[in-house]
């Protein structure tokens, strides 16, 4: 009989609790240690699986990026805005999928730091363009290694090929399902 998935492992434990059992091998009984019943359940679902690894590259982000003592976000909106220089707030939180609230609070923290300036829209006063500052593009060339550091890190366990798949796979499920979060990426 093949072995069973993670999945279907996780639902044999749904119905019965733990997995655990004596096997007698040749003449001496050796005891099977019982499998992790939480565990099972939660690694048979992807949203948590998704969530865990966030946490870890979070983690791992800081580890390489300390020097500037700046966030993921943070450093997507940069990035954003080096490649897009003067979106609006709202077009810069599609861009990252972030809402309006939350954008306009991490361009107030790294406005405050001096890596970006908000500019009024001579067409339209109610709206601001956000550039990089001399200072937020330096930032983004000291970050680059770092950045790419941390990412070369969470993918290290895979192989180049399977990297490439994981990418790819990742990128299919975010495209597919961008209309169920609370801010749809625009870029998608």
């Amino acid at each position: 009989m093949p072995p069973k998935t993670k999945r279907a492992a996780a639902a044999d434990v749904d119905k019965a609790g733990k997995t655990g059992k004596a096997v007698k091998n040749s003449d001496a009984v050796v005891n099977v240690p019982e499998r992790d019943a939480a565990k099972d359940l939660l690694w048979a679902r992807p949203g948590f699986l998704v969530r865990r690894l966030h946490q870890i590259h979070v983690a791992m982000f800081f580890e390489e990026c300390k020097s500037q003592n700046i966030t993921p976000v943070q450093y997507a909106i940069l990035t954003v805005l080096s490649v897009l220089p003067g979106l609006d707030q709202t077009a810069l939180g599609q861009e990252v999928g972030l809402d309006r609230t939350t954008t306009a609070d991490v361009v107030r923290r790294i406005e405050e730091r001096g890596l970006v300036e908000r500019r009024e829209n001579p067409a339209d006063r109610r709206t601001r363009h956000v550039h990089l500052t001399k200072e937020g593009k330096s930032i983004m060339v000291a970050l680059r290694a770092d950045m790419a550091r941390a990412q070369d890190r969470m993918l290290a366990p895979l192989k180049p090929a399977q990297q490439e798949v994981f990418m790819d796979l990742l990128s299919t499920l975010v495209e597919a399902n961008n209309q169920y979060s609370r801010t749809i990426l625009r870029t998608v």
